[in-house]
């Protein structure tokens, strides 16, 4: 199973305070004990170190950003980086769907996705369910 993370899914693990932080942890538990394969993107990744470096101080980013490399190291998360052709996929995304209202970050998971599809997308942004994504963990 393969399980790509998008920043509301980081954030609800990683923040006490975040208003889906236990629905996030049951089911971050629940892909580690399923040894589900994760992938996020750079993109992903830099909008959460900053919302916690704004949100939760230096502190609590850097451990974010420590614990993201023991996952890489261990194998358990793969970070793909956006490359010229998905920025350009995540260009058209953004233009095509002008009322849509989504983020330019989002866009680029969009184009990641197309090429590199997932079972499910852990987070909370409808917009992946609009784009044919299963979004999880339900509320």
């Amino acid at each position: 199973m393969t399980v790509f993370i998008d920043a509301g899914g980081w954030l609800s693990v990683t923040l006490p305070s975040d208003r889906h932080h236990r629905a996030g942890r049951e089911y971050f538990l629940s892909l580690i004990a399923r040894r589900a394969v994760a992938t996020s993107t750079d993109f992903v990744l830099q909008e959460v170190i900053t919302r916690l470096r704004y949100d939760a101080g230096h502190r609590v980013a850097a451990e974010f950003i420590a614990l993201v490399h023991e996952a890489v190291d261990d194998g358990r998360l793969t970070v793909y980086r956006i490359t010229p052709e998905l920025w350009e996929t995540a260009e058209e995304i953004f233009l095509r769907y002008h009322d849509a209202e989504l983020s330019f970050t989002d866009c680029t998971s969009f184009a990641f996705l197309r090429d590199h599809p997932a079972d499910e997308v852990f987070g909370y942004d409808g917009h992946f369910e609009m784009m044919g994504h299963i979004l999880q963990p339900k509320p």
